[in-house]
């Protein structure tokens, strides 16, 4: 026995002792349902099979330098540690016999490992994204170890998801989908994956949240358990207790690399719509609604009637999209979508990108505190990953200094032909241009900026630093709070911004 396995077989005698001591004193001090319900064991009996490890490998490009040879990071105690320690130590110097010749550095292979599970006993296999991404090839690795070689279906990259299929050389075990819209807080989960490539691991643990926005993705809404999900259980499955998949574990949050009990998956109902379009057409095919929306605050809902604050804020609207020929505008406030009520701008998008292309729908908007129903035939979202490249900066002429007016902690300038030039205001841009803005006050807070452009206040056109001040005065008479403004930057890009008028 090596020097590296006697020292981690202590520490695992030690680490077995103390977690035996805690159990014995659970025992005698918890009730028998402490431990869990006694159904898991069955469900993973019955799902193992289904769930697989999946393989690729890719040949990248070798960095010369000093980043060759550098050890991969392991958790504490991993029982790789050995394995890498030697292969590091005994590496042959660059140059020398056996070693890499000439210290040339040379293309290599990667290999990474994550998890999936069988939808389909035909060969399909549900995944994430990120595990298969960039591969040369990818494997499906069974529970009995059977290794096959497996394609790819296609992908969504806005979900993480990826389906992929391979030929079964004997008959398969494949899982149901189950409704995560029924998921309960504190109802018991089971994850089944590859944990640092250790092969099939059961966990479980119960749903800690739902509906978890964490900035991922534009149609983030993911459940949180505590189930144990490590490196590796990505693109696996998570059960209820009738042995139905309800997630597709994706991510966690975590500051050592380990599970802390934050782990996040996607839920059923989305990756079904998923599932079925990639099978089906090879790509997804989301609706298209052609507007900009931002959050209704409570600021902006007081400035447009609206109680309580709700929906999804339109900003802009696209001239070539569906919502323009149905006679939505910027200001309304779409609460309704299809029949489905719409709390926040999420909410809208989610509903959207789930519904046919193609289909006639109603859209209930709330526009100067009365509701309207708006008949919108959605067009489809095209993703344009493409990233425009940056106008070269011309250099500024000399420009006479602008009359400006204050008001609202802004000092405001009508918009002139060196006022566009110096700002880059396109043409297309109407209304009143911020030329500073006071560092204490509410619009700065609001992150408004130098080179912002109000195009209406209180949802009616302005055209000059006196028309703002106007109609603020007459807000303040009127005993409103706040005011809204519609504010536009140089490319015409639109979003509502509420300011204290007090």
């Amino acid at each position: 026995m090596t020097a590296a396995r006697s020292a981690l077989s202590r520490r695992l005698r030690i680490m077995g002792a103390a977690i035996s001591i805690g159990v014995a004193g659970a025992v005698a001090a918890a009730p028998a349902f402490a431990r869990g319900p006694d159904g898991i064991a069955d469900v993973a009996e019955k799902v193992i099979d289904a769930v697989v490890n999946i393989s690729t490998s890719q040949t990248v490009e070798a960095r010369g330098g000093g980043d060759r040879g550098v050890m991969p990071q392991l958790p504490p105690g991993s029982p790789f540690e050995e394995f890498f320690d030697d292969f590091f130590k005994n590496r042959r110097a660059p140059g020398s016999k056996g070693g890499d010749k000439g210290g040339e550095a040379q293309p290599r292979r990667t290999n990474s490992l994550g998890s999936g599970f069988i939808v389909d006993t035909s060969g399909i296999v549900v995944t994430n994204n990120h595990v298969i991404a960039d591969a040369d090839e990818i494997n499906v690795i069974m529970n009995d170890g059977t290794k096959i070689r497996a394609e790819l279906v296609g992908v969504d990259k806005k979900t993480d998801l990826a389906v992929l299929k391979f030929k079964p050389v004997k008959p398969l075990v494949a899982v149901k989908f189950g409704d995560s819209d029924k998921l309960r807080l504190g109802e018991w989960v089971i994850a089944i994956g590859n944990p640092f490539s250790l092969g099939g691991s059961v966990t479980a643990g119960i749903v800690s949240a739902r509906n978890r926005d964490i900035s991922q993705g534009p149609y983030d809404n993911y459940i949180q358990t505590d189930a144990s999900i490590n490196r590796g259980n990505s693109g696996g499955p998570l059960f209820n207790l009738d042995g139905e998949v309800v997630g597709v574990n994706t991510l966690i949050i975590s500051p050592t690399g380990g599970s802390i009990g934050l782990g996040f998956a996607v839920p059923s109902k989305t990756v079904v719509g998923v599932v079925d379009q990639l099978r089906q057409f090879g790509e997804l095919r989301r609706g298209w609604l052609g507007v900009r929306i931002q959050q209704v605050t409570d600021e902006i809902a007081e400035s447009l009637s609206i109680k309580p604050a709700r929906g999804a804020l339109v900003a802009g609207v696209d001239d070539k999209g569906p919502a323009k020929p149905a006679g939505i505008e910027p200001g309304d406030v779409v609460v309704k979508f299809d029949g489905k009520d719409v709390k926040d701008p999420k909410d809208l998008s989610r509903v959207v990108a789930d519904t046919a292309v193609g289909k006639e729908v109603d859209v209930v908007i709330i526009r100067k505190g009365n509701e309207e129903t708006r008949k919108v035939t959605l067009g489809r979202l095209e993703d344009n990953d493409k990233v425009q490249q940056a106008a070269a900066k011309t250099k500024d002429e000399p420009a006479e200094k602008p009359v400006t007016q204050k008001a609202l902690g802004l000092d405001l300038a009508t918009l002139s032909k060196d006022l566009r030039t110096k700002y880059k205001i396109k043409d297309s841009v109407k209304g009143v241009i911020i030329t500073g803005v006071d560092g204490s006050s509410d619009a700065a807070e609001k992150r408004l900026s130098t080179g912002d452009v109000i195009v209406e206040v209180a949802q009616e056109a302005v055209g000059s630093a006196a028309d703002i001040k106007k109609r603020v005065d007459q807000l303040k008479k009127d005993g409103k709070k706040s005011v809204l403004l519609l504010v536009s930057n140089g490319e015409g890009e639109l979003r509502f911004v509420a300011l204290s008028v007090q």
